[in-house]
């Protein structure tokens, strides 16, 4: 049974799946849009991270980033390659949205790449009621981000 944790990112397998999904990030995406966080970047106050577990060992991870009181941008959602297609980024998805629900946010966003490496994501976020939208936060229009929102 998966168990659904805070993280404080000082665990080794956590760190390297967060440093598997910046490198994938890296590869897959042009460098002017690459926006995955590296390991400080996720360390500031306005982000939760938590990770989810199947015994002792790590399954997947996602970050909630407070952008105002009432939005929040979804990052570092990274399922563990030995977990794929097993409900671990759908459980922290959900997990993620209750909590901004909890925390008040009324807008939840994310923006993610195009091509194949992207749609598995794309997916899962369509699912779930995201909708394709413009540009929030800091970002520009690029030609790769894609944007997707949802009205909590």
């Amino acid at each position: 049974m998966f168990d659904i944790r805070p993280d404080d990112l000082t665990d080794p397998q956590t760190r390297a799946l967060l440093a598997l999904h910046l490198a994938g990030m890296q590869a897959d995406s042009p460098p002017d849009a690459a926006f995955a966080l590296d390991l400080s970047a996720l360390q500031t106050p306005d982000i939760s991270v938590w990770t989810l577990w199947d015994g002792a060992a790590v399954a997947g991870v996602g970050a909630l980033r407070s952008l105002s009181a009432d939005q929040g941008e979804i990052k570092s959602m990274r399922t563990h390659p030995d977990y794929l297609r097993k409900g671990v980024s759908k459980a922290l998805l959900r997990h993620i949205v209750s909590a901004a629900r909890e925390r008040g946010m009324t807008r939840l966003s994310l923006e993610t790449g195009r091509g194949a490496a992207f749609e598995p994501a794309l997916s899962l976020y369509r699912a779930h009621g995201f909708i394709d939208g413009g540009a929030f936060g800091d970002y520009e229009p690029n030609g790769f981000s894609q944007y997707l929102h949802l009205t909590l």
